[in-house]
């Protein structure tokens, strides 16, 4: 998934990245509401964590601008308010979800894939293919029964080719939904780390190079 926090609280917000980084998840930071449409507008996101007091551009007109677009992006959002009125007044405005500040970083994480599920088709519980089984809830990997440790990057890249279900998936899309928007374009991050991927997963070689379109487990 690739997540978008905003968040004027600095050292909140790029705590709770972070933390998500960990997850294996991508995750963009924007510090007002303003920085925040931007990115909106020009990456596609499947989760928004958004506080309510933005400077800038106000929480609350950025919940409305990414419900009035209609996109997949779904929306948890932050506030330092408790009361049920708050609450009802948030998801009113199209929120997804609400979180009271404030609040343990394990209940952040569990809503967090809980609205990445309901932004795209759900995933089975396992990801099976070609002898691989992928466990997202566990991060685990195993191939013919055999442990295989990865790392994050790792381990997103294989989801990602994983749910295609054999079709050919870009270094573009590959770098979308891995890596953030701090990422070089041009960088030659995703065929290296491809190449440790396939290291790790051994022979017979499963990861196939379709040239000039990108990368598929048939």
């Amino acid at each position: 998934m690739r997540i978008l926090i905003a968040e004027d609280e600095r050292m909140l917000a790029d705590t709770i990245a972070e933390g998500l980084r960990a997850e294996a998840l991508a995750v963009d930071v924007a510090y007002d509401g303003d920085a925040a449409l931007e990115r909106l507008g020009v990456n596609d996101y499947d989760v928004l964590v958004l506080d309510r007091d933005l400077p800038v551009v106000h929480g609350d007109d950025v919940c409305r601008a990414v419900a009035e677009a209609g996109g997949q992006v779904r929306v948890l959002m932050l506030t330092a308010a408790a009361t049920v009125h708050a609450r009802v007044d948030g998801l009113r405005l199209g929120a997804d979800d609400y979180l009271v500040k404030p609040f343990a970083f394990e209940e952040l994480v569990a809503r967090v894939h809980a609205l990445g599920r309901r932004a795209r088709p759900a995933d089975p519980p396992l990801l099976e293919r070609a002898g691989l089984r992928l466990d997202p809830a566990r991060r685990e990997v195993y191939r013919d029964g055999r442990y295989v440790h990865l790392a994050r990057k790792e381990f997103g890249l294989l989801a990602e080719l994983l749910r295609a279900g054999g079709g050919v998936v870009s270094a573009e899309a590959l770098l979308e939904k891995v890596w953030d928007e701090h990422t070089d374009p041009f960088t030659n991050t995703v065929r290296v780390t491809l190449m440790k991927l396939r290291r790790r997963l051994g022979d017979p070689p499963l990861i196939e190079t379709v040239p000039g379109a990108g990368y598929r487990i048939p």
